[in-house]
């Protein structure tokens, strides 16, 4: 009968993001409600507190309705250049504003850094309406986005964030459709990066504390409401990593400067990603039966990307490989036979594809025939 072995390997270790996201281990914790901090470079999570938490959104909503007129304006169904109608309900609409001015057309560009750096609700509803007709239409398609997405635990009622209890999402949520924007709509995405934007002689500041503070941060997006607290969405890429976190539920202004910024710094700071096995590398041989060859190396399915301790050693890992043994001929080069874990110091276990690293045929009849007669003796 065939076995299921484990064979330790005495190689490099490796923690790969190709299957399942690992987890770092994260010696911090932080005064918000809930809170999300993940290596976009290889899908580790930094810090999970209450990710999976529903909470309101505040203007954190406005992520998905900008990855909704990204997404028009890439299948063609709008241009920046396209001019846009403010209605009375967009001239109204409290809150935080870009001070659009009834009656008047916007461009679709400014519209954008309206709603992006101003967190206008003015502007929203300008896009929403002039996108699909009407904000009930427009907030379809954010629902339907959130679907495609599979966020199953992301509703929105309005276009802007504004308090409805059927209005919600999460910090994990939050963070995957930040990474939506970051991937599918790298040249919009540059708009988060703008530090301030003037609309009819009034200038007014990102508030987002990262920007011009951490190095590399490029967005995303704050929020508040009395409900939802304080909160952000940041980003930020240094040597070759990009992070996005999630805070929510912060008692005040000052306390989403200082916390976000304490995050996002040990996030960049306290980590590093390290190719550690090669697509290709040997890692070990497993027996064949009825082939042509006794063994079969086993090879790295891909490229080993790890998100490590900044004070990762070599020394500081284990692999462990899996798979069935004895393998029976024939067997396809590249074939997947097992996985190989991988598990290092503070950073956890991970695993991946361990493939056959070259063809073996099956033995002539004859031969075939004497081995199958001597393995039946043996299962015996």
């Amino acid at each position: 009968m065939r076995r299921l072995i484990a064979a330790f390997v005495a190689v490099l270790s490796l923690f790969s993001s190709t299957v399942l996201p690992a987890r770092a281990a994260a010696p911090i914790d932080t005064i918000a409600r809930s809170a999300y901090i993940v290596d976009m470079t290889t899908g580790t999570v930094l810090l999970d507190k209450n990710a999976d938490m529903r909470i309101p959104t505040a203007s954190m909503s406005k992520i998905m309705t900008t990855a909704v007129v990204f997404d028009a304006i890439h299948k063609g169904q709008l241009s920046l250049s396209d001019m846009l109608p403010v209605s009375e309900k967009a001239w109204r609409m409290g809150g935080s504003k870009m001070f659009v001015e009834l009656g008047s057309k916007i461009s679709v560009d400014d519209l954008l850094k309206g709603v992006i750096v101003q967190s206008g609700n003015d502007a929203t509803i300008v896009l929403a309406e002039g996108l699909a007709g009407s904000e009930n239409a427009f907030v379809d398609r954010m629902n339907a986005m959130a679907g495609e997405w599979g966020l199953k635990n992301t509703h929105f009622m309005d276009a802007s964030g504004m308090p409805d209890p059927g209005h919600y999402s999460t910090a994990r949520d939050l963070a995957t459709i930040s990474e939506h924007l970051i991937r599918d709509y790298p040249e919009d995405y540059k708009y988060y990066g703008m530090r301030e934007f003037t609309w009819h002689k009034i200038t007014q500041p990102n508030r987002n504390p990262l920007l011009g503070k951490v190095e590399g941060a490029d967005g995303i997006k704050t929020g508040h409401t009395e409900e939802a607290g304080y909160c952000l969405i940041g980003s930020a890429e240094r040597n070759g990593r990009r992070v996005v976190m999630v805070v929510t539920g912060l008692p005040s202004w000052d306390d989403r400067v200082q916390e976000s910024t304490r995050l996002m710094e040990w996030a960049l700071r306290n980590f590093k990603v390290e190719t550690l096995l090669k697509r290709g590398q040997v890692v070990g041989q497993a027996p064949v039966v009825y082939g042509a060859a006794k063994s079969v190396p086993l090879i790295v399915g891909a490229d080993a990307v790890a998100t490590v301790p900044a004070t990762y050693n070599p020394r500081d890992r284990q692999v462990k490989i899996r798979f069935m043994t004895p393998l029976v001929a024939p067997v396809k080069a590249g074939q997947t036979v097992g996985t190989v874990l991988v598990d290092v110091a503070g950073a956890g276990t991970q695993e991946f594809p361990l493939l056959a690293g070259s063809a073996v045929d099956t033995k002539g009849w004859f031969a075939l025939t004497f081995d199958k007669i001597i393995q039946a003796a043996k299962n015996k």
